[in-house]
């Protein structure tokens, strides 16, 4: 029997403030993935690094079967490099991952360079930034990347003053994260996307290790680091997996109806639809255990779901997420949605396979294919909206 597991939400919370304070943006993802194979060692789960640096954790005994379900988390950040370093000594960005320069805009920001140890904080700014030197003039300058500019912390107004501080044309910037939470229980930061969701999995792990359960399928944790640049999950993945559950953001946004203290089970993202007796079983879970969940279809976004089907990978896929009201701009969720997601996460992962039988080989004759109206496929619920 399915049961719903308390989350530690102190220590899941405390695990995402130490996230979001680890810059990580993609390319520069070892920091953050050194902090999480620490703490995959208090929990006890043994695990592996990828080639890349990516990180795979094994959340079952030494005796299960091998992997045949897997949790898609990225710990990788969208960012900036240095594209040039110009005449006024500033710099000129390139975006890492997809966002706009407007929200780029005041960002707080470190930069690194390739000698250890030496980094320069600044700030992103909009070329005409000061009202009382341009007037009104700053209100009606282009939103784009070639209209801002990196003021670095540092007396530099010419580029030989930059170069001599050992900044150069590669070099990566983090945003600062700015994390704060409120006494509403509202988590505001940027880099929430991606995070979050790894704190949200660490909870419900938590969860399960607490209560001394373990999954009844081989299971494994996968970490990703290139998710932000669409190619996260693509490798990484055991063969022998024949379903995963991504855990990323919900968008809260007009036209959506994802809230930041539910969860969100997406139907379809931009790559297509999700699989349809996975979405269903993640629903069905949280009608079943009263967790507030809000079905969702997204037009621009996509998850590590979609890069490992794109890969080859012979699966189900299914997302979900917590709601997050401006992404990848100014971020705000809520410490209940967070655990809403746990919640589902821990409940899922207490669960067979979706078809047991059928899915533990790759294939199958057609006579023992589960079809959609199939009695072995549940029956959808109506979305929740309490």
């Amino acid at each position: 029997m399915v049961k719903l597991l308390p989350i530690d939400m102190e220590y899941t919370v405390d695990v995402l403030l130490r996230l979001l304070n680890t810059p990580s943006p993609t390319g520069r993802t070892d920091d953050v993935m050194h902090l999480l194979g620490g703490e995959l060692r208090t929990l006890g789960l043994p695990f592996e690094m990828s080639r890349r640096g990516a990180l795979i954790a094994n959340l079952s005994s030494d005796g299960a079967t091998s992997p045949q379900r897997a949790l898609f988390v990225h710990a990788d950040t969208l960012g900036c490099m240095v594209r040039r370093i110009k005449r006024n000594g500033r710099l000129e960005v390139a975006a890492i991952g997809t966002f706009s320069a407007r929200s780029a805009e005041g960002g707080r920001v470190i930069i690194f360079t390739d000698e250890p140890g030496v980094t320069y904080t600044g700030t992103i700014l909009p070329l005409k930034a000061s009202g009382h030197a341009f007037g009104n003039e700053i209100d009606v300058q282009k939103t784009a990347w070639t209209n801002v500019e990196v003021r670095i912390d540092a007396f530099t107004s010419s580029m030989d003053d930059t170069i001599a501080l050992g900044i150069q044309i590669g070099d990566f910037i983090a945003f600062d994260a700015l994390p704060v939470v409120t006494p509403t229980g509202f988590i505001k930061a940027r880099h929430l996307d991606g995070k979050a969701g790894v704190a949200a999995a660490l909870g419900a792990i938590k969860a399960l290790l607490d209560a001394r359960i373990e999954p009844p399928v081989g299971t494994h944790l996968l970490i990703t680091i290139a998710e932000e640049v669409g190619y996260g999950a693509s490798s990484g993945l055991h063969a022998d997996v024949a379903e995963t559950l991504a855990i990323d953001t919900g968008v809260v946004a007009p036209g959506q109806s994802s809230t930041e203290d539910a969860v969100s089970v997406c139907m379809q993202d931009s790559s297509g639809p999700m699989d349809y007796h996975l979405t269903r079983k993640l629903l069905n879970l949280a009608r079943d255990l009263d967790i507030s969940v809000r079905r969702e279809v997204y037009r621009y976004y996509r998850s590590d779901s979609a890069s490992a089907l794109e890969a080859g990978a012979e699966m189900r896929g299914a997302l979900i997420g917590f709601g997050v009201d401006a992404t990848h701009g100014h971020e705000r969720t809520h410490l209940d949605g967070i655990r809403r997601v746990s919640e589902l996460t821990a409940a899922y992962l207490q669960t067979p396979l979706t078809f047991e039988e059928w899915d533990e080989s790759r294939t199958g004759a057609l006579e023992d294919f589960p079809g959609q109206m199939d009695e072995r496929s549940t029956r959808p619920p109506r979305s929740r909206r309490g």
